[in-house]
């Protein structure tokens, strides 16, 4: 509960420990990103993505996966411009400052993205692309959202790195969450005919719009989720200037040929089915009748990563020191068509009122 971004009142145990224990299963394969109100621990422990629960798949702090044989991407967090070209130098115990800035998006995250190639029909994003409100019915959400009409005339409400992505990748799906209210939008792409349907839905709660149900084509099954090759190449390939401190991520030493990383995920790929790594818990589940609770690992090694990283014959990281970076390369041991989009915002008193602050300000409100 300590490395969960909400007030205090709010950190009270609800239903997810029923799907992380298996006394629940989620009933269709549910795929997410992380937003600003997450329990960040356990998020990055699964930096580059794996199962949160049975059937219940995180993409990581950004990712790509295969569903059929649709690709769906994603970029956790928000986009606050201070932290934006800073490394991942948070670890917990978060204090007051970094449980907030550790769900910041990151200028390497994206520059990851920015290197996709391949088509994208599905990408996931929490705040919205900076400028989409300018393809959809704008008048009607200052009506609703009149606080609104200042950022959308100063380019300040949503994501620069989402904006930059939206254009670069021309998904033919975008959806977000965040800003607590329904909007769609299309956006068609300079001359070539491609065209994003944006969709940002609502809180989950009585009388919201937080609900849809998209059909996408296909073609037949089987429908599971999939390692991409693709993205794994290029995590393979940009893993080696990983900023790890709050040092931005100096780009100019990769130099790994994209070809050859292609090649060696392939060949590892093609040996275990492109399938992910089974779901392993990484802390004892809740158990609603016991009061007193055995302490776990600070930063838990995940198996899940372990074996992707060996996989990829990659160095685990995510322990090492967020000030002098010091990595210690850890073995690691394997670890053996319809679609629902929602969002989900914890709650806040007085929510009008609260909204009515502008969006530089909302994320310091706690």
């Amino acid at each position: 509960m300590d490395s969960l971004s909400v007030p205090i009142k709010y950190r009270e145990m609800k239903s997810f420990w029923k799907y992380y224990s298996g006394q629940e299963v989620a009933p269709v394969p549910t795929i997410f990103i992380g937003g600003n109100h997450e329990a960040s621990n356990y998020l990055w422990e699964l930096y580059y993505g794996g199962w949160a629960a049975t059937n219940i798949y995180f993409l990581g702090y950004a990712g790509v996966v295969k569903f059929g044989n649709l690709r769906i991407g994603g970029l956790s967090g928000i986009y606050k411009g201070r932290d934006y070209r800073l490394g991942h130098f948070e670890r917990p115990p978060y204090n007051n400052s970094t449980i907030k800035s550790v769900y910041h998006v990151r200028e390497y995250d994206v520059h990851k993205l920015m290197q996709l190639e391949e088509p994208i029909d599905i990408f996931l994003s929490h705040d919205w692309p900076v400028g989409i409100t300018d393809y959809g019915d704008s008048r009607t959400l200052i009506q609703q959202k009149p606080y609104f009409q200042e950022e959308i005339e100063a380019r300040t409400l949503g994501s620069k790195p989402a904006a930059q992505l939206l254009e670069k990748l021309k998904p033919r799906y975008w959806f977000s969450a965040h800003l607590h209210c329904k909007f769609a939008a299309s956006v068609q792409h300079g001359n070539d005919g491609s065209v994003t349907k944006f969709l940002a839905l609502d809180k989950c709660g009585p009388g919201k719009k937080f609900l849809q149900i998209i059909d996408i084509e296909s073609e037949p099954g089987p429908f599971e989720v999939l390692y991409d090759e693709e993205w794994l190449a290029i995590t393979r390939k940009f893993n080696s200037v990983f900023p790890l401190t709050q040092r931005p991520a100096s780009f100019s030493s990769t130099d790994m040929d994209m070809q050859e990383s292609r090649e060696f995920v392939r060949k590892k790929l093609e040996e275990r089915q492109f399938k992910p790594f089974e779901f392993v818990k990484t802390a004892p589940a809740y158990n609603p009748s016991q009061r007193i609770f055995d302490p776990i690992p600070e930063i838990p090694q995940n198996p899940q990563t372990l074996s992707l990283l060996e996989l990829l014959g990659l160095p685990y990281l995510l322990d090492s020191s967020p000030v002098t970076g010091e990595r210690t390369a850890i073995p690691a041991s394997p670890a053996r068509t319809d679609f629902q989009t929602y969002s989900e915002e914890i709650p806040i008193d007085d929510l009008d009122e609260v909204e009515d602050i502008p969006e530089a300000q909302r994320d310091n409100i706690q």
